[in-house]
């Protein structure tokens, strides 16, 4: 009698172990591959593509303590001061504080209200700068936070500068006495 062989495979006789062979599986990674230099390219430009936009912002060198400090003569026809307290609080006024040329008044942030102000402020400098011979002095305008003012609202303030265009602005935190009774009003 014929024996069966049953193992399935190798053919081999008598009754050892039959092994089937094993297939090498190779997986296709190029696809992979190109997805992954597909996804590193795109993130690459558009990390690129979008930097932060900042505002240049001139600070002055820090002084010697042996220097002393010099004050400044500015034209008060021409100085605009900003004080900024809290809660969004917005205080301005022309010239000196001591004798103003336009009496402090509140505003709100926006077209509306600083914006407008400054649009305003700045043409009636500059008509009395060409009317002085100097046409190019524009506003200078004081900007001074209080220690209760956030710093959204001076990069708020910061932003309407560059808004207006103001040539010549200054962030100063000292604040006079008089300053001090505005802000706190109301």
């Amino acid at each position: 009698m014929a024996e069966l062989n049953t193992g399935g495979g190798g053919g081999k006789k008598g009754g050892g172990k039959v092994r089937s062979k094993k297939q090498n599986s190779k997986v296709d990674l190029t696809a992979m591959v190109d997805l992954a230099f597909l996804l590193i390219t795109f993130f690459m430009l558009t990390t690129t593509l979008s930097k932060p936009q900042s505002m240049n912002l001139g600070l002055p060198d820090k002084a010697d303590d042996n220097e002393k400090q010099q004050d400044i003569k500015v034209d008060e026809n021409r100085t605009m001061t900003i004080l900024l307290g809290e809660n969004g609080k917005l205080v301005s006024y022309m010239g000196m504080i001591n004798a103003p040329l336009a009496a402090p008044k509140d505003f709100a942030y926006g077209k509306d209200g600083i914006r407008k102000e400054l649009l305003s402020r700045r043409q009636s400098v500059l008509e009395y700068s060409a009317s002085k011979g100097k046409p190019k002095n524009g506003i200078i305008v004081i900007i001074k936070p209080s220690k209760k003012a956030t710093y959204r609202n001076l990069v708020d303030i910061l932003d309407e500068m560059a808004i207006v265009d103001v040539p010549t602005y200054a962030i100063v935190n000292e604040f006079s006495p008089e300053e001090q009774k505005l802000l706190a009003a109301n």
